[in-house]
This record gives C-alpha cells, sequence and structure tokens, in this order.
C-alpha cells in the first residue's frame, strides 16, 4: 500500500480528477462563489470551519469584484401603457354596449306595458258605459240565449229540407213531380213575403197604447225591426179606425198630423195593432230586451201589450210591384 492509500485511510488509491485551479502563485481561488477546498474532501472535520476573510481570499494581486444587479423589466411593464389604454378601451366599449342593450329593452318592455294599461282603460270605459249589458237580468240572458239556440236548430231543419228537396230533384223517376211541388211552395213562400198572399199561423198581437205622447213612427219602425230579427214571416198593423197595411220590406213609416201615422202612404189613427206570424216566444224575448220598444214605449208614458195567437190571421195583401228595371238571370 502506497503513502496516498495510507494518508486517505481508504486502502485504496483516490481516482486523479480534474484540479481546482488555484489563484496566482497558489493563492486560494479569488472567486466569491468558488467552494472551499476542505468542503469537497471525504475527511473533512464535521465541526464549523472558519470562512477566512473576504480580503484576505482575494490576495494582493486580485480586484474585488463588485456585485452589479440589472432590473429586467417584467412582460407586463414591457408591453407598457398603451396596452393598459387599450383594456380600459375594450371594457368601456364592451360596458357601452351592454347599457345599450338593456336601454332598448327596457324602452320595448315601457311601450309594451302602456299598450296593455290603454287597453285595460279602454276595455273598463267601454263596459262601464254600456248601458244595455248593464241592465240586462240574468233571466233575460238566458232566454236570448234559449232563444238563439231555438233559431239555430230551426235554420238547421231548413236546411236539411233544402237538401232533401235537392236530392229528390237530382233523382230521375221523382224528378218531374218534385221540381213542380218545389216550385209551388217557393212561389207560396215568395207571395207571403212580398205580401201578394195571405198568411195565417202562431204569433202575437202586438198593440201600442200612446201615453203623455204619442206614439211616433220610430217606435212602431223600431217594433218591426226588432220583430223581424227575432224571425217574424208575416205582418200587418191595423189602427183604430180599422185601417190596416201589410207590412213588407219596402214598407215605410212616417209620423202624421194630430198624432196619426201614414204606413205607405195610408193614414192611421192609434192605438196601433201589429199582428205577425213567427216564434211567439222568440219574438216576446226580442220585444222585452231591457232599453228596447216596450221600454222606450213605457219611458215616454204609453204602454206596449203583447198577447200570444195560436192561429194569427195576416189578411192584409200589398199591391204586387211591377219590375221595370229588374230581370231574372237565365
Amino acid at each position: 500500500m502506497s503513502d496516498e492509500q495510507t494518508e486517505t485511510g481508504t486502502g485504496w488509491p483516490q481516482p486523479a480528477g480534474p484540479g481546482r485551479p488555484a489563484g496566482p502563485a497558489g493563492e486560494p481561488d479569488p472567486r466569491p462563489d468558488a467552494p472551499d477546498p476542505d468542503e469537497l474532501s471525504p475527511l473533512a472535520p464535521a465541526g464549523p470551519v472558519e470562512e477566512p476573510d473576504r480580503d484576505e481570499r482575494s490576495g494582493a494581486g486580485a480586484e474585488p469584484v463588485e456585485d452589479v444587479t440589472v432590473a429586467l423589466p417584467t412582460s407586463d411593464e414591457a408591453a407598457g401603457e398603451p396596452a393598459g389604454d387599450a383594456g380600459e378601451a375594450g371594457g368601456s366599449g364592451a360596458s357601452a354596449s351592454v347599457r345599450s342593450r338593456f336601454s332598448a329593452a327596457g324602452v320595448m318592455i315601457a311601450a309594451l306595458l302602456a299598450l296593455l294599461g290603454f287597453t285595460l282603460v279602454v276595455q273598463l270605459k267601454t263596459t262601464s258605459t254600456d248601458p244595455t249589458s248593464g241592465a240586462t237580468r240574468q233571466e233575460d240572458l238566458v232566454r236570448i240565449l234559449s232563444d238563439l239556440d231555438a233559431r239555430e236548430n230551426r235554420l238547421r231543419q231548413d236546411i236539411a229540407s233544402l237538401e232533401e228537396s235537392q236530392r229528390q230533384l237530382r233523382s230521375g223517376e221523382q224528378g218531374r213531380q218534385a221540381a213542380l211541388d218545389e216550385a209551388t211552395r217557393r212561389a207560396d213562400e215568395l207571395g207571403i213575403l212580398a205580401g201578394t198572399l195571405p198568411a195565417t199561423g202562431p204569433g202575437l198581437s202586438v198593440r201600442f197604447e200612446a201615453g203623455g205622447k204619442p206614439i211616433s213612427a220610430t217606435r212602431v219602425l223600431d217594433a218591426v225591426q226588432e220583430l223581424r230579427g227575432a224571425g217574424a214571416e208575416a205582418m200587418q198593423i191595423s189602427g183604430g179606425d180599422r185601417a190596416t197595411a201589410r207590412i213588407i220590406a219596402s214598407t215605410y213609416f212616417l209620423d202624421g198630423e194630430n198624432g196619426s201615422l201614414v204606413v205607405d202612404g195610408r193614414r192611421l189613427t192609434g192605438p196601433y195593432t201589429i199582428t205577425v206570424i213567427g216564434d211567439p216566444a222568440t219574438m216576446r224575448t226580442a220585444l222585452n230586451i231591457p232599453g228596447g220598444v216596450v221600454a222606450s214605449v213605457q219611458g215616454d208614458g204609453g204602454n206596449v201589450i203583447v198577447e200570444d195567437r195560436e192561429a194569427a190571421e195576416v189578411s192584409a195583401l200589398h199591391a204586387p210591384i211591377k219590375l221595370e228595371h229588374a230581370r231574372p238571370v237565365s
């Protein structure tokens, strides 16, 4: 074993490694961060080792190295104020866009609420200013609804009858006779409507008695319109002097002298009685509607007497109208 092995105490030779550079003339390394040679040895003592003074380590021939710290700019500082201005500008633009959207939505909501309020106000005013609907009793409304249902049923029956007549007219065997019967029936109906044929059937007798004011032509015309709307098929009016006039589509009413009534040029005196053929219940309901004919005449101080007739007779006739210009379409 060599002296080197004996000194190290390992019994084995130490591998040759790069040596630590030394300072001039064998002095210690002048670098401040150079490790102590004793720390590199595996046989260095465990206790603290006093570090020689920096001035002494630097030696006389080495100049001291000053610590220089250079401050490098960060990425945010390198971006500078323009980036910050751009961010602030983008944020303000986004805020302005959001505010503009909220402003438009608020204006639209306010407009819709104003329109809704206006509609509710108009509806309330219309309902409150309608005297007819407010004065109508529940019993009258139920009766009117029942009359409308009955009228609908009659119209459906008429439709079914017309469809049956059409079917018979198109059939080959009974076509001719069915056509003749249908023509006769239609001629009778047109004759009743035109006032050229008398008629009989269930209906009403409506008597107008004047009070403080005479019965005006307007009240009589209102009664005729109400009866027509309720399904009247034939009517005539008679006065106290037993003069009678047939009421058709072209009949007119005028106020005459001394409270008299002029119907199609014929003068009638009161009291007046209208004889009408139709459904009695429906026509009675139409006359007694609140604000209708009966209420109007009673408001003037008069009275209206309505009586049912199982077989009302309308015997007054109207002269046929000679047509000068109208011709049937062939």
